[in-house]
């Protein structure tokens, strides 16, 4: 019997020794979510800084490519004018041209 009663506290030594490691771990545990949790947190506020800087570097970005765009449409529309421009010159003279030839036909215009 006194080996039974051995066995026994030991078994219940043993037992004592598994609950201290699972209550040490469980404490670990924690402590470990109570880190991520504040490593979170921490990162979100680092985030929440940078909004302004990030905005502002997205706003002058934006910005840029406005200023390309509206450059390059103004040299566009600029091409165009004087495109139409030289199309109405060559209209015009054609038109004095032809005035000129339709006045001198009716002896109206110099000859």
């Amino acid at each position: 019997m006194a080996d039974a009663g051995n066995v026994l506290q030991h078994l219940l030594d043993v037992e004592g020794q598994a609950e201290a490691l699972v209550k040490a771990a469980e404490l670990d545990r924690e402590q470990m979510v109570r880190k991520a949790q504040d490593d979170a947190a921490a990162a979100e506020a680092r985030f929440q800084q940078q909004i302004p800087e990030i905005h502002a570097s997205w706003t002058a970005k934006a910005e840029e490519r406005a200023a390309q765009a509206i450059a390059e449409l103004t040299r566009r529309h600029e091409e165009r004018r004087s495109r139409l421009q030289q199309v109405a010159r060559d209209r015009q003279d054609k038109a004095i041209v032809a005035a000129l030839a339709v006045l001198t036909d009716f002896g109206i215009g110099p000859k």
